[in-house]
């Protein structure tokens, strides 16, 4: 940060330059981490409920076929959330997600209003700008030198 960006802000403590330089590639990582790790949390808790019962929760909400959308779902927030981890077909899995996530929020959620469907809308909003952004830096995309 020797020379400011034209816009940026003076730091309060100049001293902090040189760490806020050296952490600055980490941001995008800590993002896509953090909600990959979330989402496979919510992942394995319906592994371990089972199928019968996200497909409950699809039949209840008018879903055909709702044991495709239960193994979609299922599939999407273990191996998907893993790949978003890794940076694996980044762009790929947080597309799928975040459509995912956008079903979920205006089908399902939106009827019951604000509160329920926020958290959902957060999940989609952030998957999409992960597959708009692709693995970033410290990614399995990155290393491999490929992505979509």
């Amino acid at each position: 940060m020797s020379e400011m960006r034209h816009g940026e802000p003076k730091l309060i403590f100049p001293g902090l330059a040189g760490f806020y330089e050296a952490v600055s590639d980490l941001w995008y990582p800590l993002i896509r981490v953090t909600v990959g790790a979330l989402l496979f949390v919510h992942g394995w808790t319906k592994v371990t409920s089972g199928v019968a019962g996200v497909t409950g929760f699809f039949e209840k909400n008018g879903f055909v076929p709702a044991s495709g959308f239960a193994y979609a779902a299922i599939f999407l927030e273990t191996v998907g959330a893993v790949c978003i981890v890794l940076g694996l077909f980044t762009r790929v899995f947080a597309a799928m997600i975040a459509i995912q996530m956008a079903i979920i929020t205006f089908v399902v959620m939106m009827p019951r209003g604000w509160a329920q469907m926020e958290p959902t809308l957060m999940w989609g909003i952030v998957m999409f700008a992960i597959a708009l952004r692709g693995g970033g830096p410290y990614s399995l995309d990155r290393v491999i030198g490929k992505h979509i």
